[in-house]
């Protein structure tokens, strides 16, 4: 065994984009693969009762649809015909029927446990496992680019906006098995209003961003894989702007109003962790240079788009997290 000198090399996409029903992940999905190579050399996996050709005005790419049962094996078999075929980009619509469809693991596993194992669940994982781990192989391995969709769970929460309550549908967990996430370089979530955040990015390149999928996309994250090293797809540093570290005062007097360490607040979303506590993604603007934080303490919540706000903010694991805030000014957005 020998250690060497870590060189990154040319390497292929794997993208997974979540969100909930409508949120427009098949559209991004083909409008991001446009970016990285031809229409017709896209390839799209559809098992969403062939949803993926409502896009056909956009380019001419290949569908193939699938339908029940949903075994990993005919994903398997799938993603091998495109890439005899001679397609570069991948697209998966959706990868969550694979786990949770008929003739999905899932369902597998549960008519395993009934029939063969007398209920007895944990023997009945140790055969299905192997299935759900050959498509993950299947993916990884894949000479093509892949971008895999996955529906997320749907959960309806109040949030203010302007200083009106509004009801949002908020996208939770995607609909796979757990950890499936880490198999991905980028994972972006999208939200009912077409805005993707990465929640995984290896690449750098989102970090912080908040944005609407399109071709440019596909072209910075081919550039990155190709190793290109211009300047326009360079790596997105996000900005974590220094703030006091003093305790932050409850009260601020609109006569000696100091707005030089504020943020104003563009918007702000609930979210649920599983075990049902809510908590904030903000988005937050200082000078020319939007961040994005999140924050336990869900109050934040009420406080109206285009408020001033000071903030003790930390990065955890390359993430904003706000530990203490403060009103400064309430206001409206612009």
């Amino acid at each position: 065994m020998e250690f060497k000198t870590a060189q990154r090399k040319r390497a292929k996409l794997r993208l997974a984009i979540a969100g909930t029903s409508g949120c427009g992940k098949s559209y991004s999905a083909l409008v991001i693969a446009s970016g990285m190579t031809t229409w017709n050399k896209i390839a799209v996996i559809d098992s969403e009762n062939g949803s993926a050709e409502l896009y056909a005005h956009l380019g001419t790419y290949s569908v193939l649809t699938i339908g029940t049962p949903y075994t990993p094996e005919k994903y398997i078999e799938a993603i091998k015909i495109a890439e005899q075929q001679g397609f570069e980009v991948i697209i998966i619509d959706s990868l969550s029927h694979a786990w949770t469809g008929e003739g999905g693991i899932l369902d597998q596993q549960g008519k395993a446990a009934d029939s063969k194992y007398k209920g007895n669940s944990w023997a009945a994982w140790r055969e299905c496992t192997p299935k759900h781990n050959a498509l993950v192989d299947a993916i990884l391995k894949s000479s093509c680019h892949i971008i895999a969709t996955m529906r997320s769970k749907t959960e309806y929460t109040q949030v203010t906006e302007n200083g009106k309550s509004v009801v949002k549908k908020l996208g939770m967990a995607p609909i796979q098995r757990e950890g499936m996430e880490y198999e991905f370089t980028v994972f972006f979530d999208i939200s009912a209003e077409h805005i993707a955040i990465a929640s995984k990015d290896r690449t750098g390149l989102f970090d912080g961003q908040y944005f609407k999928p399109h071709a440019e996309t596909g072209q910075k994250l081919l550039a990155w894989l190709n190793c290109s090293t211009s300047q326009s797809t360079q790596p997105v540093i996000p900005v974590i702007p220094q703030v006091a570290s003093e305790v932050i005062p409850d009260v601020f007097h609109e006569d000696n109003l100091d707005t030089s360490n504020a943020y104003r607040i563009i918007s702000t979303e609930a979210k649920t962790k599983g075990n049902g506590q809510v908590f904030a993604k903000i988005v937050l603007q200082q000078g020319d240079t939007h961040i994005l934080a999140w924050s336990a303490q869900a109050e934040i919540l009420d406080i109206p788009a285009g408020s001033l706000i000071t903030a003790k903010m930390t990065a955890k694991q390359g993430t904003n997290v706000i530990e203490e805030y403060a009103l400064v000014k309430a206001g409206e957005a612009a």
